[in-house]
């Protein structure tokens, strides 16, 4: 009884490895490695920024920064892929945005990540996400010494888009209020 799920293993596995060879000899060969070169950074996803709008690398967000454990508090001036170093805790500011003036909705925010070094030495990540400027309660940041909220983000928009102009009185209302009217001179004109 026990030898027959050791068969059936084994059958799965003798399938998998013949569809992995299947699809290495489906693919082309690859051309021969370059030789080694010298460590590069590893590539960043770029966003597609429309026309105007600043690009993520040129943004400047302000960020305040508490330690509850002294009260002091200061204001950390970073670009996206920035991170400083504040004693035994790491502020990172990876993205930062702020709505065009053309919306209703103003909003600031900011996507950091806060690391904190342990009594051991090594560092944990204590927080990973957005932050926003006019709604802090959306997401905090959960520590017992240090807080991190948005103040600002510099940023450039296109030109506003054409808004509509705002409908015009229709003839429904004009009619409404021209029948009110009839209604009360016949009421004051008995005849």
């Amino acid at each position: 009884m026990r030898a027959v799920p050791a068969i059936l293993m084994s059958a799965l596995a003798l399938a998998a490895c013949d569809q992995l060879q299947q699809r290495q000899t489906e693919q082309p060969a690859k051309a021969p490695a370059a030789p080694a070169a010298a460590p590069t950074a590893p590539a960043q996803p770029t966003a597609v920024a429309q026309p105007g709008t600043t690009p993520m690398n040129k943004r400047v967000a302000v960020l305040g920064f508490l330690n509850k454990r002294n009260g002091i508090a200061r204001d950390l001036t970073l670009r996206p892929g920035q991170a400083i170093r504040i004693k035994d805790a790491i502020v990172r500011l990876r993205a930062c945005e702020t709505t065009p003036p053309w919306e209703f909705d103003r909003l600031t925010g900011a996507f950091v990540q806060l690391d904190v070094q342990q009594p051991g030495g090594g560092w944990r990540r204590v927080f990973s996400g957005w932050l926003y400027k006019e709604s802090p309660s959306l997401n905090v940041v959960e520590h017992p010494v240090y807080d991190v909220w948005p103040k600002s983000c510099t940023m450039s928009f296109p030109a506003a888009p054409d808004m509509p102009d705002p409908p015009a009185e229709t003839s429904d209302s004009s009619s409404a209020s021209n029948r009110a009217a009839k209604r009360s001179a016949s009421d004051s004109n008995p005849t």
